[in-house]
């Protein structure tokens, strides 16, 4: 194998104008990610290739025009024809395993291993003024919080893309030719865990972060719960102007103490209680913004009510703290109250995120098929009284017994599904033993929904809410997320017979 190159020379690639011709690059993986990443290097003239254990066709046959090589196979031995290669640099794709054979390799021959966002923060500069970054992770919460974000930014005149984990590639934001002010990147615990991976230190200096909270998930792949946050704290480093943080949740509050940050860079929290000076909050039902004005120590301004907010069906307890935190972030950027506040005069939620399905016989059918951990599943189960709860899937090594316990007064009834019901019947067992407990064993993915569905409409009674709130992830039994939300959401209207009262609202 060649000799890798040089620390300083691959340091010095910080601009798309820098010399990044016949850099050996492999990429690994050839997702969506992975393709952007393999379309920007051959861009810049650097040589590629590209490793995938499977690929969509469309990519695949696309590494070639855009002048990449691909070796497709089983990657679980390291490829003869990438020791052949001798790659300089690695860039590994998101939600590959930090002990991937391929990952560990390049480390144990001193080749650099980057992820698409150190790459996307090099390059920034392609079109005009590089723009602005404002970041977002946490366990819960964060596209909602990027779009926002993104929108408030957009309502005050500014040209600003959501990407990263959201679905649009940074790089592919990066190079897009009208340019932008801002970027409002979501970044996933795997893309912060890859960004630390040099010395430690991420290379990102964003204008403003933030991590809404945190709760154990993807404990599978990170190993441990310190693991998981100390990817996830990654986020501060290298903040300019605001580290935003959850005053509910003392873990983002200790990772702003602890970031190595620009110095004036201010720490400002959000809740859903009375704010402190240079925080946002809540008072009387109105949300107040006391860090971004002169007179913080005594005044506040008001940014809109709970009120307001529950007539666009923005008024769920977890929401409304998205909607603090975005504000913080838009308003760290300099943008006026008052496009906040008429931003959240047009915002909609995504699909399946606590989407009102229908409501028949005093009977509400709730899709948020997103709450795909235990953390966003107990922040849904707070909006309701009485539930009758879909829950189940694939849990990734985390416990919901804490979830259980929490809410098992307010049940009316637990519909269980997935391939871990297992556990999930164990912490019914535990936790609530005198529950009305119903388990769905179907194995075919398109009686799953149909049967927890006739199940749940048996129990249910006037008041209730049938809230699909998996508390996991869908990957078992369904493609994603939006598969499995809209399955429920077939399996309600057939079930229901077209006699709904309402339809299709976002609550």
């Amino acid at each position: 194998m060649a000799e890798p190159l040089s620390a300083e020379r691959l340091d010095g690639l910080r601009s798309w104008h820098a010399d990044w011709r016949g850099l050996r690059v492999a990429v690994l993986g050839l997702g969506m990610t992975g393709f952007s990443v393999a379309d920007t290097l051959t861009e810049l003239g650097s040589e590629v290739l590209v490793l995938a254990g499977e690929a969509a066709d469309e990519r695949a046959e696309l590494v070639g025009v855009i002048g990449a090589r691909l070796i497709q196979r089983d990657l679980s031995t390291v490829p003869s024809e990438l020791v052949e290669f001798a790659p300089e640099l690695v860039v590994v794709s998101p939600g590959f395993h930090p002990d991937h054979p391929v990952v560990a390799w390049a480390q144990t021959a001193g080749v650099a291993v980057w992820g698409d966002i150190e790459l996307a923060w090099r390059v920034r500069d392609k079109v005009g003024t590089p723009a602005e970054w404002i970041c977002v992770t946490g366990t819960n919460g964060k596209t909602t919080t990027v779009q926002l974000t993104a929108s408030m930014l957009v309502e005050a005149g500014f040209r600003a893309a959501p990407c990263g984990n959201i679905g649009v590639p940074v790089l592919d934001a990066v190079r897009d030719p009208q340019g932008f002010d801002f970027f409002v990147v979501e970044l996933s615990s795997y893309q912060l865990h890859t960004l630390g991976l040099q010395g430690g230190r991420s290379i990102v200096s964003p204008l403003a972060s933030v991590c809404l909270n945190l709760a154990d998930d993807h404990l599978d792949w990170h190993g441990s719960a310190a693991a998981y946050r100390a990817a996830k704290a990654v986020v501060y480093e290298n903040t300019k102007v605001a580290c935003v943080y959850n005053r509910a949740d003392a873990a983002t509050m200790s990772m702003v103490e602890e970031a190595e940050v620009v110095d004036g860079a201010r720490a400002v929290g959000f809740g859903l209680d009375v704010p402190g000076p240079s925080d946002f909050g809540v008072v009387d039902g109105i949300l107040v913004d006391r860090a971004f004005l002169d007179d913080r120590r005594t005044s506040a301004l008001e940014i809109t009510t709970v009120e307001a907010l529950a007539q666009r069906g923005l008024a769920a307890p977890h929401i409304i703290a998205n909607i603090l935190a975005a504000a913080a972030l838009a308003r760290a950027a300099g943008i006026t109250v008052e496009a906040v506040r008429d931003t959240l005069l047009s915002f909609g939620l995504d699909a399946h995120r606590i989407q009102l399905v229908a409501r028949r016989l005093e009977v509400d059918w709730i899709d948020d098929s997103k709450a795909t951990n235990p953390h966003a599943a107990d922040a849904s189960l707070a909006a309701y009284r009485s539930v009758v709860w879909i829950v189940g899937g694939l849990l990734k090594g985390v416990s919901i017994d804490h979830l259980v316990e929490r809410h098992a007064d307010h049940l009316r009834a637990a519909v269980v599904i997935g391939a871990d019901r297992s556990e999930v019947l164990a912490a019914f067992a535990r936790h609530a033993p005198t529950l009305t407990v119903i388990e769905v064993d179907a194995a075919e993915t398109e009686h799953v929904m149909p049967e927890a569905v006739r199940r749940a409409a048996e129990v249910a009674q006037a008041g209730d809410t049938v809230l699909l709130a998996p508390a996991a992830a869908s990957m078992d039994q369904f493609t994603d997320y939006g598969h499995r939300g809209r399955l429920f959401q077939a399996a309600v209207e057939a079930q229901l017979g077209g006699e709904a009262d309402d339809r299709s609202a976002s609550r």
